[in-house]
């Protein structure tokens, strides 16, 4: 016990630096913003403006017929309340840029005007000129109208056939991600037996301690990123010999440790928000890049396919490493059979201790990518839990290949079902086919059938 109140303690004094600088950094990053250069083309607005700051701004720029990238003056936008008790037009400024203060929190629908476009300059998606867009207390919110020049917009880049493969892309990326934090959830279940429901605030908590060392400290993420995987692997080690190790000693049943680790995921995720509070941030480097690799229809930024190419080293190293390395071979010996493994000599708790720790390193490193790709939340762990479990489920309890397998299934399918239905629904389509999939081959892809009675 005493043990435990130590990493509790530990874990509450290495995030108490969060919110105190999260809210240092919201007060530096709103004197920066610009002032507002919008004009204002409908009555005084019918609402006083927010003390607490919420504003919606964005950049419109295009790229030229000589490659230059060039800023869109004079583009009307309006942006409305969803009650309709605030509207105001505002246009762009010589860079682009337009900034629009508002009353509060809430949701606003921002459309842009087609007409006031430049001269041979298009919207790139002609079905997305209204975006919504829902603002927390404090949050300047930016959106992005995508536009094109000249030969741009004869190109049809809206056909199916550019969605699909713009969709794949994102579904692969998406896939590596959940696939990255499924693995150490599928060692974990395959090397004890439990179905770890806190497995996603190991998620949240390395991309929270990488925002702790990158914004608050200032540490650039080069250097942010690979001590807040080393803090998480050591959390990981810890919590298994303070928390689960004495529960496994004590006899405690799977059924007990399953309702309890739902317990401790509840306990960690309020503690982030307490600590970082409910709203989303970004890292202070990559996180807004437009400039990318053009493949046909598909362009992706730097930080993504970095993020791709960094989380399919990752998996490639976990493989060899559970194929040829002595502790990688002691794993699979233990997820196959434990008891046969400790009578051989293997040490199996050390074993656990280190598969512990290295889920929870894999958890930061995908945390911290899906932080760049998307914003940083204390519950952003807890949104994927459950898509890492289809992941796991989809492609057998217990390995780590089929953990990647079923991850990147259910990565795929969410982004490209999207050609079909809303986007809102997607993550519905993934559970639809893990169910369709399991009818006919109840073990997963790559699970092992077994005799039951």
């Amino acid at each position: 016990m005493r043990r435990l109140v130590g990493t509790v303690v530990a874990v509450a004094a290495l995030l108490a630096l969060a919110p105190t600088a999260g809210a240092e950094s919201q007060q530096q990053q709103t004197p920066s913003q610009p002032e507002p250069t919008t004009t204002t083309t409908t009555p005084p607005v019918q609402a006083p403006l927010s003390p607490t700051g919420e504003a919606i701004a964005g950049d419109l720029r295009y790229e030229a017929e000589d490659g230059d990238e060039v800023p869109a003056e004079g583009v009307e936008l309006t942006i409305e309340s969803a009650d309709g008790a605030f509207t105001q037009t505002a246009e762009t400024d010589a860079e682009g840029h337009f900034e629009v203060p508002v009353p509060g929190p809430g949701a606003y629908t921002v459309t842009i005007d087609e007409s006031s476009l430049p001269d041979d300059v298009v919207l790139r998606n002609a079905d997305r000129t209204s975006l919504d867009v829902a603002l927390r207390v404090g949050q300047v919110r930016n959106v992005l109208f995508p536009i094109d020049f000249g030969e741009a917009q004869t190109r049809d880049v809206s056909t199916t056939a550019d969605r699909a493969a713009r969709l794949t892309v994102q579904g692969i990326r998406f896939g590596l991600i959940i696939a990255m934090c499924a693995i150490g959830l599928s060692l974990i279940f395959g090397t004890t037996g439990l179905t770890n429901f806190s497995h996603g605030e190991l998620v949240t908590f390395g991309a929270l301690i990488a925002y702790l060392f990158n914004v608050t400290i200032g540490w650039h993420m080069y250097i942010a990123a690979p001590l807040a995987i080393a803090v998480a692997v050591l959390f990981g080690a810890g919590l298994d010999v303070a928390f689960w190790r004495p529960l496994r000693n004590r006899g405690t049943g799977l059924i007990a440790m399953l309702v309890i680790s739902i317990g401790l995921g509840i306990f960690l995720r309020y503690l982030f928000n307490i600590q970082f509070g409910g709203f989303t941030r970004t890292y202070a480097q990559f996180s807004l890049q437009r400039d990318g690799i053009e493949i046909g229809p598909v362009n992706l930024v730097p930080r993504d396919l970095i993020g791709m190419i960094i989380s399919v080293i990752a998996l490639v190293a976990v493989a060899l490493f559970l194929q040829r390395t002595k502790m990688g071979k002691a794993t699979r010996a233990v997820a196959d059979n434990r008891d046969l493994a400790e009578s051989s000599g293997i040490n199996v708790a050390r074993v656990i201790t280190f598969v512990w720790a290295a889920g929870a390193g894999l958890a930061a490193l995908g945390g911290i990518l899906q932080g760049l790709s998307e914003q940083v939340s204390w519950q952003m762990g807890f949104q994927l839990l459950l898509l890492m479990f289809a992941g796991v489920t989809l492609g057998g309890l217990g390995t780590a290949y089929g953990a990647l397998v079923g991850s990147m299934v259910v990565g795929m399918v969410m982004e490209v079902s999207t050609l079909w239905i809303p986007s809102e629904f997607k993550t519905v389509t993934a559970l639809a086919i893990l169910i369709v999939i399991l009818v006919f081959r109840p073990q997963g892809i790559l699970g092992q059938a077994e005799r039951v009675g």
